[in-house]
């Protein structure tokens, strides 16, 4: 059975909210990267699985979601998911904190607006 496209957005939400408690938990974003063991791992593995959930959305073709994403902002997660996957050892950390600092946390809200949209759209 096919997963409802609006799940993939809650996956996302679900990813990101795991992030950021694994910051919290370090006591910040540099000390969270610091944590070659888990933490960063866990961070990054988290990043490339947000990335993959906007592929799913768009080879299947879901512009109704899409569209609350600028189209910049999903190439970005591409490209960090394609560097994270085949670079993972020279991942620049800097590249990584500054999308946690500033693009996460604007993805989170796009996300909450479509699932907003989407559930008023769908209730009777």
């Amino acid at each position: 059975m096919a997963k409802e496209p609006i799940s993939r957005i809650y996956s996302i939400v679900e990813k990101i909210e795991f992030i950021e408690r694994n910051i919290a938990a370090k006591k910040g974003i540099y000390n969270a990267l610091e944590d070659e063991v888990t933490t960063r791992p866990a961070i990054l593995i988290l990043l490339a699985g947000i990335a993959e959930q906007f592929n799913k959305l768009n080879e299947e073709n879901i512009s109704t979601l899409l569209s609350y994403f600028e189209d910049e902002d999903l190439k970005g997660m591409r490209d960090v998911r394609n560097f994270i996957a085949h670079e993972y050892d020279g991942v620049e950390l800097a590249i990584i904190e500054w999308l946690l600092r500033n693009a996460l946390p604007k993805l989170k809200n796009q996300c909450l607006e479509a699932i907003t949209q989407y559930e008023s759209n769908h209730t009777s």
